[in-house]
C-alpha cells in the first residue's frame, strides 16, 4: 500500500498533514467508520482524497452542493486524479456519459447529491461498482438537530444496507455533542468506530462585538484601521451593493457578490479579490463554499446570523494563514427582534406551505399524479411577481416542502459553458475550416483544456477571448458554428435555478408537514437563537469561551484577546493602577506621620525614590482629603497638626 505521505506530496505538494487528518486517515485505511470534526479551513477533503487514491475501488462522496461539487471534482482534474459527479440539474446525456467514464476505469471518485439516492436504478448500477469507501461530506444534514437538516440525507441509509463493509468517514466543521450522536446514529457507525474531534478555537482570531448606532460608519472605522484583505457579510443582496458602493466612495476597493450574479461575474470578482486587486468582499453568504484565501485579515457581519453554527463558519474564513485575524460582529438595538422574528418567518402557516406547494406545481406546468424524479427550470423572481408571494415567505415554505419530501429547489443550479469535441483528434487535424478565426478558436481550446476529446470540459469564453485578441462575442458565435458543423458540441453558460421532484404531484390536501418538520424544528432554532443572542448580548462571559461550550467544549478557558476578555483587562489594569496609587497614598501618609515637625516634597521624593512629578498625584490627593497640609513648603500629618504648631510656638 502507497504510504499517505508520498500521496500528500504526489498530488497536493505538502510535506506533512495538518492536525488530526493523519488520524483521519488511518482511521479510514484500517476499515473503521470515523466522524471527523474538523473546523472550516481544517482541510477535511484531504482525508478522504488521500485514502481515496490509495484503496482499490472507488470513493463515493455525498455532497449537499451543486456548486461544491464541481468545484472539487474541478480541482480533482487538475491534480489529474478521475472524477465525476452526478446531481438532479444534468441531462440525460451527461449523466450516460458520467456513467461511460465510471465503466471504462475512469472516475476513482463518484461525487453525487442525496437526492439521487432515492433513485432505485441509480442504487442498482452502484451495486455493480466496487465502492471500497462511502464519505459524507457536510454530515450535520442528517441530523434534525443540525442547522442544515436535509431530509435527502436520510437516503444514505440505502448505500449503507448495499455496501455494509466498507469504512464511511463523516466530516463536518460545526456539531454540537447531540448532532454529532445524531450523525453516529442516522449512518449506523459499526463498534469500532473512531472520533476525532480538533478544538474549534482559533486563537489567531480575535472575535469582538461591537454596539453600533450606525453600523456602515462602524465598518468604516474598522476597515480604516486594520489592514490585509477583508470580507464583509449581510443577509440582503440589495445591500450588498450598497455598501461596496459607499466603500468605493470613500477610498477602499470593494465589490459585491450574492447568488443572484451570474457565474462569470462572480468568477471575476472572486478572482480579483483573491489576486488582492480588490480589499473588501461585500457578500451574503453565498460567498465562502470553497473560499481558499488564507490571508483574509477581518470578517465583518453586518446582521446576525441565524446560529452560532453559521456564525464560526463564516468568520472562520478569517486567519487561516494561522495569523493575527479580527471576527466583528456589528450589533444594534433592534437586532433582538429582527432576529426573534425569522423564527416566525421561517416557519409561515401550514395552509402558505401547502398553498406554495399547489401555485409551484401549477407554475412548472404538473399535474395531479405527474412528475416523478423530475427536474424543472424554475424562474423564482417571476414566480413570486405571477402569485404575487413575498421571497422570503416563498423560501421558507420550499425549505420546509423539501424537508417533508416534495420539492427540492436549487437556487444555484447554474452551469458553466462546456465542450466535447465531436471527432477524434486525427479528423481534426485533417478538416479543413474556410475561417480563420474558428482555427484561432480551436488551437486556443486544444492548448488550455485538456481532455476535450473524451468528455465535456468546462471553458470560459473570456480567456479564449483573451488568448486569440477576440472579442467575447466573436468566441460565442463561433462556438456555435463549430456545433453546427458538428465538430465539437457546445452548451453555453446558463443560469438556471430548478425544481427537482422526488415524487407525483400530491393533492394539496393529502401532504403533510409532519411534527418533525415543523414544530420540532421551529423548536430547535428558537434554541439556536437565543444561543446566538447570548453571544451576541452577553456581556459577562468571554465571547470564544461562550461558543465553545455550545459546540460541546465545557472546559474551555477566557481567549483573552475577544472584546470581553479585552475589556476586563483594562479593568483588572485600572483596579490595579488604583490599588497600586492607594497603597502608595497610605505609605506616604504613614511616613509623613513620622516627621511631626514636617517634610519637604524633594525629601519625601528621595524617601521613596521618586521624581517629584511622580508624587504630585498621591500628595494632592492626601491635601484635598485633609489627611495632611501644608506650611512653609513642609508637608504635614493631620494627625501632627498640635504637635507642628506648638513647636512652631514654643
Amino acid at each position: 500500500m502507497t504510504a499517505p505521505q508520498d500521496i500528500l506530496k504526489k498530488y497536493w505538494g505538502y510535506n506533512s498533514f495538518r492536525p488530526l487528518q493523519r488520524e483521519i486517515v488511518d482511521s479510514v485505511l484500517s476499515g473503521h467508520d470515523t466522524l471527523g470534526l474538523l473546523p472550516t479551513g481544517g482541510g477535511k477533503s484531504i482525508t478522504f482524497q488521500v485514502p481515496g487514491i490509495i484503496l482499490d475501488g472507488i470513493s463515493l462522496i455525498v455532497s449537499p452542493l451543486i456548486s461544491l461539487m464541481k468545484d472539487q471534482v474541478d480541482n480533482l482534474r487538475k491534480r489529474r486524479i478521475e472524477a465525476v459527479y452526478f446531481h438532479s440539474a444534468m441531462s440525460a446525456g451527461e449523466t450516460r456519459r458520467a456513467w461511460e467514464r465510471i465503466m471504462n476505469h475512469k472516475a476513482k471518485f463518484i461525487y453525487v447529491a442525496p437526492e439521487r439516492l432515492k433513485n432505485k436504478r441509480f442504487l442498482a448500477e452502484l451495486r455493480n461498482l466496487n465502492i471500497s469507501l462511502l464519505v459524507v461530506d457536510e454530515a450535520h444534514c442528517i441530523s434534525q438537530w443540525g442547522y442544515d437538516f436535509r431530509p435527502s440525507y436520510l437516503n444514505i441509509k440505502e448505500v449503507r444496507k448495499i455496501f455494509t463493509s466498507i469504512p464511511v468517514l463523516a466530516l463536518t466543521a460545526t456539531a454540537t455533542p447531540q448532532v454529532a450522536g445524531d450523525i453516529c446514529r442516522e449512518l449506523d457507525f459499526r463498534e469500532n468506530s473512531n472520533f476525532f474531534k480538533m478544538s474549534f478555537a482559533r486563537d489567531n482570531i480575535s472575535y469582538i462585538v461591537r454596539p453600533a448606532d450606525s453600523k456602515i460608519h462602524e465598518l468604516l472605522h474598522i476597515l480604516t484601521h486594520t489592514s490585509g484583505s477583508a470580507i464583509v457579510y449581510v443577509r440582503s443582496r440589495r445591500r450588498t451593493q450598497e455598501i461596496a458602493q459607499y466603500l468605493i466612495a470613500n477610498a477602499i476597493p470593494a465589490t459585491f457578490y450574492h447568488a443572484g450574479l451570474s457565474f462569470d461575474i462572480k468568477e471575476e470578482r472572486q478572482n480579483l479579490w483573491k489576486s488582492d486587486k480588490i480589499r473588501v468582499m461585500v457578500a451574503t453568504n453565498a460567498f465562502g463554499m470553497g473560499i481558499d484565501k488564507p490571508d483574509v485579515r477581518v470578517v465583518v457581519h453586518m446582521d446576525i446570523p441565524p446560529s452560532l453554527e453559521e456564525y464560526y463558519q463564516e468568520a472562520g474564513r478569517a486567519g487561516r494563514d494561522r495569523l493575527p485575524s479580527y471576527a466583528v460582529l456589528l450589533t444594534a438595538v433592534t437586532d433582538k427582534s429582527l432576529l426573534r422574528r425569522r423564527i416566525t418567518e421561517t416557519f409561515p402557516p401550514r395552509e402558505d406551505i401547502t398553498r406554495t406547494y399547489e401555485r409551484a406545481c401549477t407554475f412548472i406546468g404538473l399535474a395531479i399524479g405527474e412528475g416523478f424524479d423530475t427536474v424543472h427550470e424554475f424562474d423564482f423572481d417571476r414566480f413570486c411577481d405571477t402569485f404575487k408571494i413575498h421571497p422570503r415567505l416563498a423560501k421558507s415554505s420550499l425549505h420546509l416542502l423539501d424537508q417533508a419530501g416534495y420539492l427540492h429547489f436549487e437556487e444555484e443550479a447554474e452551469n458553466k459553458s462546456r465542450v466535447l469535441f465531436s471527432v477524434d483528434r486525427d479528423e481534426l487535424y485533417n478538416i479543413r475550416l474556410s475561417n480563420p478565426v474558428s482555427d484561432k478558436v480551436i488551437l486556443s481550446l486544444l492548448r488550455n483544456y485538456p481532455g476535450l476529446f473524451s468528455d465535456y470540459v468546462f471553458i470560459n469564453e473570456e480567456r479564449i477571448a483573451r488568448d486569440t485578441n477576440l472579442s467575447t462575442q466573436v468566441v460565442y458565435q463561433t462556438l456555435i458554428e463549430l456545433s453546427k458543423n458538428k465538430i465539437l458540441k457546445y452548451i453555453p453558460r446558463k443560469r438556471t435555478p430548478i425544481i427537482y421532484v422526488p415524487t407525483a404531484r400530491e393533492e394539496r390536501r393529502y401532504l403533510a408537514i409532519g411534527k418533525n418538520i415543523y414544530e420540532n424544528r421551529r423548536e430547535i432554532l428558537t434554541v439556536r437563537t437565543e444561543a446566538m443572542l447570548s453571544y451576541a448580548f452577553g456581556n459577562k462571559d468571554c465571547r470564544v469561551a461562550d461558543m465553545l461550550r455550545y459546540f460541546g467544549e465545557e472546559d474551555s478557558r477566557a481567549c483573552g484577546t475577544c472584546d470581553i476578555c479585552r475589556k476586563r483587562k483594562v479593568k483588572s489594569a485600572e483596579n490595579s493602577r488604583n490599588r497600586s496609587r492607594e497603597e502608595l497614598q497610605t505609605h506616604i501618609l504613614q511616613y509623613i506621620e513620622n516627621f511631626p515637625h514636617g517634610i519637604s516634597r524633594l525629601k519625601l521624593a528621595q524617601c521613596f525614590n521618586l521624581k517629584e512629578d511622580e508624587l504630585r498625584e498621591p500628595v494632592n490627593f492626601l491635601l484635598d482629603e485633609e489627611f495632611i497640609f501644608t506650611d512653609s513648603d513642609l508637608l504635614i500629618s493631620s494627625s501632627n497638626r498640635k504637635k507642628y504648631f506648638a513647636y512652631r510656638n514654643r
